[in-house]
């Protein structure tokens, strides 16, 4: 796959509390966690970064709190090889805890509006005239148009309600999340991918097309499962933007998702090459 492309993610930013602990606690236990750590993390983040490691670069455009969370976020995205582009709102910056258990499952909590960025934010959109792909994980219609821009344009059903005639090209989302169950988009999306964790997924597209494809192998022992699913649609947005067909933007997308789950947090086992 050729690196001379463009990518950018339209959406939001999460800053996350991490505590590893041999299980879930149940109701009234206390739990000592054997190792925790912090991340910016959320979907389009987890996207954005992986689409920087691959392509050498991705441009962000978020929104942040006005506080010392979203100041960290922007900080740790820019470490990790993202351009933030971010609005700034007058509240909280969206953050969340997350149990690790000893088989790497994870369980979220979040805390506080999600904050995103809208059309009319004074950011740099006419970037997006130039990117070959563009992920978005939510944003008012306005931002959506702005995202429109960019030749493919991958979403997640979570920016649902910013999409409303927008052309989708493909639109990505885990058929184990609740959150993730929308109804049909108007136009519908020229390709709709649902992904089953370790059973793969399927798709189905234009004209009755339709498929599956298998999970990828994970070369080592599941560490964490934070942002796997995420890491699978920075994946896609990768492959398609760099012009592969469906079946094999699957297999990649699937290879970045597997990678993910070998490193601690969001980002120490996403792949950097492709």
């Amino acid at each position: 796959m050729t690196s001379h492309v463009r990518f950018a993610v339209v959406g939001h930013v999460e800053w996350i509390e991490f505590a590893r602990v041999s299980h879930m606690p149940v109701a009234g236990e206390i739990i000592d966690a054997s190792d925790s750590f912090h991340e910016a993390a959320g979907s389009a983040a987890v996207a954005a970064v992986q689409l920087a490691k691959l392509g050498g670069g991705a441009d962000f455009f978020t929104a942040l709190g006005d506080d010392e969370r979203g100041g960290l976020a922007a900080a740790r995205l820019t470490e990790l090889g993202v351009t933030v582009h971010a609005a700034r709102r007058d509240a909280a910056t969206r953050w969340g805890f997350v149990h690790l258990d000893d088989h790497g499952e994870r369980t979220i909590t979040i805390v506080g509006e999600r904050l995103v960025p809208h059309g009319a934010d004074p950011l740099p959109w006419e970037r997006l005239d130039a990117a070959d792909a563009v992920f978005v994980s939510g944003g008012d219609a306005s931002a959506m148009r702005q995202a429109r821009r960019a030749r493919v344009l991958v979403a997640t059903p979570r920016a649902a309600a910013g999409l409303s005639g927008v052309q989708v090209d493909a639109l990505v989302g885990s058929g184990h999340d609740r959150l993730e169950q929308v109804d049909p988009l108007d136009p519908p999306p020229h390709l709709v991918v649902t992904t089953r964790g370790a059973e793969g997924g399927e798709w189905h597209g234009t004209e009755h097309r339709r498929g599956t494809w298998k999970a990828a192998a994970i070369d080592g022992d599941v560490v964490d499962a934070y942002g796997a699913g995420d890491t699978f649609a920075g994946g896609l947005t990768y492959a398609l933007g760099a012009g592969c067909d469906t079946d094999a933007a699957l297999a990649f997308a699937a290879r970045c998702g597997a990678a993910n789950l070998r490193g601690r947090g969001p980002y120490e086992g996403q792949l950097t090459e492709a």
